[in-house]
């Protein structure tokens, strides 16, 4: 009995003790790893290298490499209550930030993340949700 148990259990503690811990491969960048709000303001001497406008598409400009762009829209929207406010952001996969001007003509900092194509949800410093399109 002990040895069918043992010839059982054999093939799976094998393969758990041969498995190997992948290595963290950390991605090349040009660009900061975060975004910022204060990152619409300026492009850096390495950005302006890459600085890219087409037309065609809906963004602003890019910056970076293939595989590695970071993306200026202009943004439309609506807070939390409806009211409509507009910005600028950079956002570079699926996350960035900038700055948008609500009714009140404030300025208001947020984090922003793409939800659906053309879509954004962008969240300030005190948690209002705003509802933004790319234009």
């Amino acid at each position: 009995m002990i040895k069918k148990l043992l010839f059982i259990l054999f093939p799976f503690w094998l393969v758990i003790s041969c498995k190997k811990e992948q290595p963290k491969i950390q991605p090349h960048t040009l660009n900061k790893e975060v975004i910022t709000p204060d990152d619409i303001n300026t492009i850096t001497p390495e950005e302006a290298k890459t600085y890219h406008k087409d037309f065609k598409y809906d963004y602003e400009y890019r910056t970076g490499t293939s595989g590695n762009y970071e993306y200026n829209y202009v943004v439309n929207g609506l807070d939390q209550v409806g009211d409509s406010v507009s910005g600028i952001i950079n956002i570079k996969g699926k996350f960035g930030a900038g700055t948008i001007i609500n009714i009140k003509n404030e300025t208001v900092d947020i984090q922003v993340e793409w939800i659906d194509y053309g879509k954004l949800k962008g969240t300030d410093e005190d948690g209002n949700i705003y509802k933004l399109e790319a234009n």
